[in-house]
């Protein structure tokens, strides 16, 4: 890991990086002067932290080693974290070590850089410095961790929605970054990993996958109610659309642990099909196995391979892959995709209002 910020020996002397990230940084600056209110302040550390820093740590923006050392320590003031620092902590995620601190010169001279405007507010504002710049400092601290926890806690895990990605300059392409941590952000999108786990949350909402899906799940196995609920409402979906159907011979049920609702109105509509459920997880595979008869299914724990043989293929609402690498290249002769009610694709079916969900029937 490089010491200084001189720029990377392999990029052309005459590339500018990113002069539009470096002038939102400008930006950045006089929006928090004008408007010193601690959700500014927060929202201003963590969107410039995923953005603007996180870009230079990679890829520092100026020809000038010397310039990029005073862009570094005005980062450092703006966002009251030095990035001299925080570049060798973040360098070492990238290599996978553990994060070694060398306090050279740079480091130094920001540690004082910040906690001279630290100081400097608590002598001339110190109303100021703790009921606004510290609750706002503080918060903004807390998004990133949560930010940074959440595109990592169940494998690097990217995040591909237009607005997101246009508000933070592509950082939800999180999996491709990690594959070439120094590519430019707008050379990102066309580098994308159809394999690579995503989720239709960016990275610090992901926590309502838990909220809203497996939490729902995992609440459905204590609740016969709900469970009998799931089962009216998913068989009113499903049945019309496996009626359209040829002979069904072998189908697959992608995420089908833990409640498997699914799996078991198969059973019933396809009586004759072989049925495979396969599950990333081991314990919603086993949660699962007192609902089913052991001789009429078969459990898989691992990740769904697409083009495994089969005729009809059930992919789940939090399926943490490409879904519209699924949809344009369906992986069976049929895919049965259990999607939001608002992206109809194919021959479709409402699920349920209240679960905000259909189901989407395509072909190849």
């Amino acid at each position: 890991m490089r010491a200084t910020w001189d720029r990377p020996a392999s990029l052309p002397a005459s590339y500018s990086a990113n002069p539009t990230l470096a002038t939102l940084a400008f930006a950045h600056g006089v929006i928090l002067l004008t408007i010193p209110v601690a959700p500014v302040i927060a929202i201003g550390v963590w969107w410039n932290s995923q953005t603007i820093s996180h870009y230079f740590i990679h890829r520092p923006f100026f020809q000038s080693g010397a310039a990029n050392a005073l862009f570094s320590a005005y980062l450092s003031v703006l966002l009251g974290v030095p990035q001299a620092l925080w570049r060798q902590l973040h360098l070492a995620h990238h290599a996978g070590l553990r994060p070694r601190i060398h306090f050279h010169g740079s480091v130094l001279t920001e540690v004082l850089l910040v906690l001279a405007l630290w100081g400097a507010l608590v002598a001339l504002a110190p109303s100021f410095f703790l009921t606004t710049y510290m609750p706002g400092y503080l918060t903004g601290v807390g998004l990133c961790a949560l930010h940074g926890y959440y595109e990592h806690a169940r494998g690097t895990t990217s995040h591909y929605g237009r607005l997101y990605n246009l508000l933070f300059f592509n950082d939800g392409y999180h999996a491709e970054h990690h594959a070439d941590p120094g590519a430019h952000w707008k050379a990102l999108p066309p580098r994308r990993d159809a394999g690579a786990p995503c989720s239709v949350w960016p990275a610090p909402l992901r926590w309502l996958d838990a909220l809203s899906l497996e939490g729902l799940e995992r609440l459905t196995l204590r609740l016969p109610f709900l469970q009998r609920f799931l089962l009216r409402t998913h068989r009113r979906a499903l049945e019309p659309l496996l009626r359209s159907l040829g002979p069904v011979d072998r189908v697959a049920v992608v995420g089908g642990g833990l409640f498997p609702r699914t799996a078991l109105l198969l059973g019933e509509l396809l009586p004759a099909a072989r049925l495979t459920l396969i599950d990333a997880s081991a314990e919603n595979v086993d949660l699962a196995r007192p609902f089913l008869p052991r001789d009429g299914v078969a459990f898989v724990h691992a990740r769904y391979a697409p083009g495994d043989g089969y005729d009809l293929v059930f992919i789940p609402l939090s399926y943490d892959g490409d879904c519209e690498a699924i949809y344009r290249h369906p992986p069976a002769p049929a895919v049965l995709v259990h999607d939001w009610i608002w992206r109809r694709r194919g021959d479709t079916r409402i699920v349920s209002l209240l679960l905000l969900k259909r189901l989407n029937l395509v072909r190849r």
